[in-house]
């Protein structure tokens, strides 16, 4: 009797395409830290059980005034990698295909074919450029409540009611933002790792070319 053979095929694993460099991801990473501290600081400034618990407040408030200082460096410093300055273009660079995801996101349609997408989509694109824009005015607002020498009182005031509320919007926005990526593993993992699933960046990024 012929020795028996195992004619199934190996399973190979699925093919992974780079998605994010090194230098990439720690803009992303180090970004996220700042941030972070700015929004917990903040938490602990204005949540009367938080500004308790914690205490010494004056450190709280220089840390805070320092991180928010801090969060534009990461970036700065990233527009060395080539990578990132092409993937800025990206992000600033729109197209017919946006509108029709946009359109679909607000009509809460899933179908993939109705959300064409390039490297990123539309709703981060617009992510990135509101977030950009927010931290732009929160390093404004919070540089004049810090040096209150340099404006007028009227200018102070302003600066505050902007910077509060501001900064009650980004921590929603912050918010969602997390809880969209909790729900896609393989984008976590292109950010951790620099590479996704080519069947991944297929599906949701059908316009990318890698």
């Amino acid at each position: 009797m012929p020795p028996r053979t195992d004619t199934a095929q190996p399973v190979s694993a699925p093919a992974l395409v780079r998605r994010f460099t090194r230098a990439e991801r720690w803009v992303h990473r180090l970004t996220a830290v700042l941030m972070g501290v700015c929004v917990a600081t903040a938490a602990c400034l204005y949540i009367p059980a938080l500004a308790a618990l914690v205490g010494r407040r004056e450190l709280v408030v220089r840390v805070h005034e320092w991180a928010g200082l801090m969060l534009p460096a990461p970036v700065l410093a990233g527009l060395a990698s080539r990578a990132l300055r092409r993937d800025l273009g990206h992000l600033n660079r729109w197209g017919p295909h946006d509108r029709l995801w946009l359109r679909a996101a607000l009509r809460r349609d899933r179908r993939r074919a109705s959300r064409p997408a390039g490297k990123f989509n539309a709703g981060q694109k617009t992510y990135a450029a509101w977030i950009a824009g927010a931290t732009l005015v929160m390093l404004g607002t919070g540089v004049t409540m810090w040096f209150t020498h340099l404006t007028p009182l009227v200018w102070r005031t302003s600066a505050t009611f902007v910077h509060d509320w501001l900064a009650l919007t980004i921590g929603v926005v912050l918010a969602g933002h997390i809880g969209m990526a909790l729900g896609d593993p393989e984008a976590r993992r292109g950010l951790r790792s620099g590479l996704v699933s080519r069947t991944w960046a297929e599906r949701e990024h059908p316009l990318w070319r890698p």
